[in-house]
Formats: C-alpha cells, structure tokens, sequence
C-alpha cells in the first residue's frame, strides 16, 4: 500500500508540473511552448512589414514542430489527468508507457545518459524526486504523447530533433547578425520556480529550445521510479519494465549526438543547473601558476582540476573550490592593489621557448616528409607539447581577480582582456537572476563535480600539438587592417580599438588606435600590419579611456578602461588572401565597427625589392644614400634614432607595438621626396609610427645591412661553440662589412642598448630588441635566399632563430668601437 501511495505521488507531481498556467486560464500543459510561441506570434507578425525582425524561413527553422509537439502533449495531459484523479487500485498506467517507448522514432536525439552507471554519475537515488522537475520550469510539461497516438504523428518529435542542431545554428547567427533578435533570445519570460520571488524568470532561446529533448530524458527517469515504487506482482510491474528497457537502450544509443553544453544538472531542490561556459584558466596559488578546467553554472562558479588516473580508468575532476554566484564579487581596481602582485615572466623567456616549439614543428615536419619511425616523431611531440604547456602555463598576465564575499578571494591570470571581459560579463548576466547562497554537501558536490568531465565543452588544452594534422594550421604572415570607424554609442566618450589575434593557443594584444575623444562616432582610419604566427581569429575591442587617475591601478597589467564591446571574426585563408582590400562590419552590443583587411604571406611581404627610383632613401643601397648625403648614417636612420629617444625609449613595447600603417607611409613619402618639412612631422608623429617607419627602412633594404655576401658566415659563426673562437669569428665579419653598413650597423646597435636599459619601463628587453630586429637586419634578399628558406608557415624556422642570435650576440658584447675593429689585423678565416 505504501509503495502505491508512492507511485500516486510521482503520478500527482506530474499533474502538480504540468498544471502551469496562468492564473485565470485553463489548466493546461506545455508552457515550454507557450514561451516558445510567444516570440515566435509577434515574429511572424513582423516578418511581413518592410522591417522584419527575422525572415519566415529562419522562424520556421527555429521554432519547427513546436506548435505540433504542443498539441501531442496536451492530448497527454488530458488523459492522464482523470485517471489520477480518479485513481483506485483497479487502474494500471503501464500500458500506456509500453505503448509510448514502442512508439518513439528511430532517430531521437537526446544528450542525457540513461540508466546505467554513466547516468548515474549524473542522478544519484536522492536527485530523483526533483528530476520529476520543478514547477514552472521550463520543460516541466513533458511526459510522453498521448498512447492512443499513431506512430506516425511521432514522426513530429523526430522531426523536431532532427532540426534541433540547425535549429540552434539558426538563431545563433540571427542573435549575432540581428541585436533586436538578440535582445529577444536572452530574455525570454517563463512562469518562475514554485518557491522563487519573483513570479516569472528569465531564459535563453538555447535553453528553451533543449527542454524537449530534456523532458524525454526525465521521461525515462519517471519510468525508473515508478517501477521502483511498484511491487514486483502488479499487472503494471512487467509492462514497466519491458518500457524501461527499450527507453534506456534507445537513450544510451543517441547520447553523444546533441552538444553536451544543453545538458543540464538539476539540484536537490529540483531547479535547473546549467552548464553556461567552461575553460582552460591559470590560476595563481600559493605563488604558482597552475592550470585549471573552470566550470560557469547557472548558480555557482566551480574551479577544478583533472585528476591523475591509471591508463584505461575513467577520468574524473578534483574540486578545488566553488563560489555561488550570489556570494561572488569583482574586486574594484582600488581593492586589488592589495593583492599579490604577479610575477610577470620575462618576454624574452617566452620568445626562447617560441622559438624551442616552432624548431621541434620544423622537426616533426622533416620525420614525416623522410617518412621517419613513429616514435622519433611521438618522442618530439610530447617534446613539443611539455614547451607548449610552459608557454601557456606562464604567458598569461592580465590578472581577474574573484572574490567570494565569506573571505577568500582567488586569481586567474589571462593573456587577453576579451577573453577577461567575456567569463565577467557571463557571470554578471547570471547575477542579475533572484540567486540565493548555498553550501554545498559533500555529496552534492561529488555529483556535481562528476558531471563535469561530461558536461565540458573544452576537452583539450589549447595548444598546437593536441591539433589533428589535418586542422587548419592557421595563417602566417603579415595582416593589414584599417579599423574605419565606429556608430552606434549613446553618449560622447574617449573612444579607442586595440585587435588581437591568437597565436601559440592564446591570443595576444597587437595593435591599438589613437583616442578618439568626446564623440558617439569616431572615425579612426588607421592602419595596422600585424604579424601573424600560426592564427586563426581576429579580435576587436572598443574601449571608453579613463583619464581618472584616482582609478589606475599600480599593477601595470590592469586594464581599467571600459570596454564598449568587442566582436570576433574567423581569418579565412581562402578570403583573406587577395591582393584587394576586404572590408566587413562587426556588431558588439549594439556598436557597429567598420574594418578592412588583407593579407601577405611570409614570403611575399619580406621580399626585398630594389627602388626603382634611386632617388629616394626606401629601396636604395645604403652606399649609394650616404654618398648622395655626404653622410656616416643615412639621415633617416639618425633622425628617427633621435626623435625615439627624445620622446619614445620609455614608450612600452616601442619597436614592437605596430604604428599606424597610413602615418608610416606619410613619413616613408617625405623622406623619400626629401621634403624640407620632416622634422616639424616627426615631432608631430605618433612614436609607434616613427619607429615603424625605422624598421621598415631596413626592411626594405635591397640587401640586408650585414649583406647577402657574408649571411653565410654569420649562421655558421653563431653556431660555434668554443666562445673564444665566436668572439674572433664574429667580430671579423663586423671588420669585413663595408664602412656604410658597420657605421650604420654600430650606431643602431648603442641605440638599441640604451631602449634596453629602459626594461622595466618600456618592457623591451634586449632579447626582444634581437627578435624585432635581427631578421630585419640580416635575412637575406630573394635572390640569395633560396638556400635558406623554410615553409611559410614555419614563421621561427632554424635561420630567423640563427638571425635574432647574431644581433642578440652583439648587443650583449661589450661597446664594439669602429675604429678599435678596423685597427685590429688580426684576420679570421670566414670558411668555418
């Protein structure tokens, strides 16, 4: 009798979830679809006017089947409804479920697992009661249709589930190209939980179109507990089970079809966890950077890492902590000057291990053409993929700070501000919901940490060598982009874009426009070429400038100004590699930014073409400039050396950061025109640009400033190993170049070192300066560098590392005097 007054109960809930109308309405099922249909009404509506939100064919798409599904389970309902009502001992239900499963279509997908030790990782016996649903859920209507229903009327369901992946694709690109839609999507208004405040709440268009394929899930759970809470001889026992069986096999055997994101975790009380976004994070403890699996639900911010297991073991998270949202908070940039402060690994650190993994990949790529053993070429990728992990591990250094309101505060540190403003603004979007604070048991959070492995989205650390061969290894080369303008703000601002692209599996800040002040539409125009190392995705940020002192913050690497918006774009190869100009326009919350880009692989842009005017200073031998200007150094070298010096040697990253590409060629056009009116532009010029146009002279050298001739000699100089005889090697070929180029070459080598000894300010150390430099200054010109060229894609091949050692080895020798090398007699054979 108990058991049965059990199963009444699991049957009354139903009613108890399924009853969610609105007060004064009749009762009735489905209010998934009765959100569903309510954007869907007004769309419709709209889609025949001269501004449609949406076209019909993208609605049809979104919201296919829904009105039919509605229909099939309100039939249901209103079977089911009387029998439990009316219940006495005399009803059975059995043969109404055996008669659903035996109906469900072939083709059914559903994300959750079954019953069986992969689903109960998810539902332990004590989640059970609430899997029922809770009411006013989204999804809490869903039983099964009606037994008197044909098949073929079930075709409706599989067809919705066919359509659910396209479905989804569909109104992702509608939110990105269209932000009414957008708006729409976010906020859709359901009946809120029974025991919520707040009378309705909000979901997303992704959630709401998954509590279909949710509900069939709970279906098969509901079946389990009623079998559960059967005895073994009621008439209902064998019909159960028999329906039982056929809907765990048909679960388990469609599991991985649907994205593990729609999956959601429900909570003890019955409401919904959702995973909302998870990823790769370095976290600074006790000092150390550690790399961490960060999981975003719905309510609580969970921080794990995964454990060590023996080969064939199932792979499981180790929590290392959690914060419920409703107890979480950003500390404001004032509170974080009491933080630690964190240890920023020296650039050229990294540079060296850039140049250790590309080395490894030049490698790994000889093994396969010469067809080597597999386990020369595993031996290099676990070689490879250790570097990679260093890299990623300690490149990050933008700190985000969270605090947990009950006293402990955590640090992640990030290599890219988007990537900091896209986990806040999702946790602040998840915020604005009625949250209450929690503690969770040890059970509890045992579950939920064992849904992690399966609930994630990011499976591999991003790094290179996790890569298929045969993905896309990305773009390298040179990028050049016009950022053009921006509309869409509200209110006048100080406005400004900084563009990232990703490179070695984390993205990096690469160039930045000037500060448009105090306008709703500024209109940059400005042009920047942008080195690409393996990349995929181009990133936009628009900022608001802060001019508040009393908000800077000490930590160099705090990011204060207020980010706008930001958009992100996938680098084609197919579209981006034409001579002409792309342009394209991305929306970010409402703003719309204007940019043009095109691209130059390696090889092309780095050629060395000779002027054909030689009456210019771009394209004309050293020799033949200082001769016409009577000169030791070609003005140009001496003038921008000066004018870096006067205002930019502690401008961060000078030399490195790009400068506007049109203010580079302005003052590439006067120097060139020899125009009586240069100095008054250099001290009106941007310093990036002034030291972009330095580096392009040398770029654009017809012959590199250490010479075709002797490039040879260097390679095999650097690479000697007795120091004595790399000192007498290396400084004979500074004795054999010609006076022009070892006057030109010493005067930029003092000036270089005196950018170093700026370090802690401007952060260009002097391996940094070998790496902007060194293939500047030595790679050879077309015709000489057949011998010495590598793939395109291999950007740090042997010869750029062999470049950047030769200028490095002489930035760190003791002051090199021209007239001490040219007195020496001692001569050292070149054939080494």
């Amino acid at each position: 009798m108990e058991e049965e007054e059990e199963a009444i109960g699991y049957l009354d809930k139903v009613l108890e979830d399924e009853d969610d109308s609105e007060p004064g309405t009749p009762t009735s099922p489905g209010s998934p679809f009765s959100a569903s249909e309510k954007p869907m009404k007004p769309l419709k509506a709209t889609a025949t006017t001269s501004q449609p939100v949406l076209t019909l064919q993208q609605i049809e798409t979104i919201f296919y089947k829904i009105q039919d599904i509605y229909e099939i389970h309100k039939e249901f309902y209103d079977s089911l409804c009387p029998k439990v009502q009316q219940w006495d001992s005399n009803i059975t239900m059995g043969h109404l479920f055996q008669k659903l499963v035996r109906a469900f279509p072939g083709a059914l997908l559903c994300s959750l697992p079954a019953r069986g030790a992969a689903r109960d990782e998810f539902w332990p016996p004590w989640l059970l009661p609430g899997l029922w649903g809770c009411r006013g859920t989204p999804g809490v209507a869903w039983l099964t249709p009606h037994p008197c229903l044909q098949a073929s009327q079930l075709g409706v369901y599989k067809a919705f589930v066919d359509n659910y992946k396209i479905a989804l694709e569909t109104a992702e690109k509608c939110s990105q190209s269209n932000y009414q839609f957008q708006k729409i999507s976010e906020e859709l208004k359901v009946k809120g939980p029974k025991d919520s405040k707040e009378s309705h709440t909000s979901v997303t268009m992704e959630a709401l179109l998954y509590k279909p394929i949710d509900r069939v899930t709970r279906s098969t759970l509901v079946l389990h507990d009623l079998l559960k809470h059967t005895p073994a001889d009621h008439p209902d026992y064998p019909l159960l089970q028999d329906a039982l069986r056929i809907s765990q096999n048909f679960l388990s055997s469609i599991n991985e079809d649907i994205d593990p994101r729609r999956t959601a975790v429900t909570t003890p009380k019955g409401e919904t966890r959702q995973l909302i976004k998870d990823g790769f994070l370095v976290e600074l403890s006790e000092g150390s950077r550690k790399l961490r699996h960060v999981f975003l639900f719905t309510d609580v911010l969970l921080c794990a890492k995964l454990k060590k297991t023996a080969v064939g073991k199932h792979q499981q998270y180790d929590c290392k902590w959690y914060v419920p949202l409703a107890d979480l908070v950003f500390p404001s940039p004032e509170e974080s000057e009491h933080c630690p402060q964190v240890h920023v690994i020296p650039d050229h650190e990294l540079e060296d291990m850039k140049m250790k993994i590309s080395a490894i990949k030049s490698e790994v790529q000889k093994e396969k053409a010469n067809k080597g053993q597999s386990r020369a070429i595993e031996r290099l990728k676990k070689k490879m993929f250790e570097n990679e992990f260093w890299l990623l591990l300690n490149s990050p250094a933008i700190p985000f700070r969270i605090h947990n309101r009950n006293g402990k505060s955590y640090l992640f540190l990030l290599s890219s501000d988007y990537e900091r403003s896209e986990w806040r603004e999702a946790i602040q979007k998840l915020q604005k919901k009625d949250l209450q604070a929690f503690v969770l048991s040890s059970v509890e959070l045992q579950v939920l940490t064992g849904s992690c492995f399966k609930l994630r989205t990011v499976h591999n650390i991003p790094v290179t060598s996790n890569k298929d061969d045969d993905e896309s290894p990305g773009l390298y080369g040179f990028l050049h982009v016009i950022v053009h303008s921006a509309k869409g703000f509200k209110q006048s601002a100080n406005l400004y874009c900084t563009l990232e692209v990703d490179s070695f599996g984390y993205f990096v800040s690469k160039a930045k426009t000037r500060v448009f002040r105090d306008t709703t539409e500024p209109q940059w125009n400005e042009e920047f070429e942008i080195e690409l190392e393996g990349s995929q995705s181009l990133r936009i940020l628009c900022y608001e400038k802060c001019y508040d002192k009393t908000k800077l913050n000490k930590d160099n690497n705090e990011i204060v100004d207020k980010i706008m918006g930001k958009g992100q774009i996938q680098l084609d190869p197919q579209a981006v590699q034409t001579k002409n100009w792309h342009m394209d326009v991305i929306e970010m919350n409402g703003i719309k930014v204007e940019f043009s880009m095109k691209f130059t692989s390696r090889d092309m842009s780095l050629k060395r073409t000779p002027s054909k005017k030689q009456t210019g200073v771009f394209g004309v031998k050293i020799s033949v400039v200082t001769k016409r200007e009577r000169s030791k150094v070609p003005y140009i070298v001496r003038q921008c050396i000066e004018e870096v010096e006067k205002r930019g040697i502690e401008e961060v990253g000078i030399y490195r950061i790009s400068g506007v590409a049109t203010d580079i060629q302005a003052l590439k056009a006067v120097f060139d025109a020899n125009n009586k009116d240069i100095l008054v532009m250099l001290s009106d010029m941007d310093i990036n640009a002034i030291a972009g146009t330095l580096k392009l002279y040398f770029r654009e050298l017809p012959e590199p400033l250490l010479t075709d001739r002797l490039y040879p000699a260097f390679m095999e100089g650097i690479a000697l190993s007795d120091p004595a005889a790399k000192e007498n090697c290396m400084m004979h070929l500074l004795r054999s170049l010609p006076d022009p180029n070892l006057i030109t070459f010493l005067f930029l080598l003092e000036h270089l070192k005196r950018v170093a000894e700026k370090e802690p300010i401007n952060k260009m150390s002097l391996h940094n300066l070998a790496t902007v430099f060194g293939p500047t200054l030595l790679r050879p010109s077309e015709g000489e560098s057949k011998g010495h060229l590598t793939l395109a894609s291999d950007i740090w091949s042997h010869d750029v590392m062999a470049q950047v050692q030769v200028l490095l080895y002489y930035l760190q020798h003791p002051p090199i005097s021209f007239t001490e090398l040219k007195r020496n007699t001692l001569y050292f054979s070149t054939d080494v």
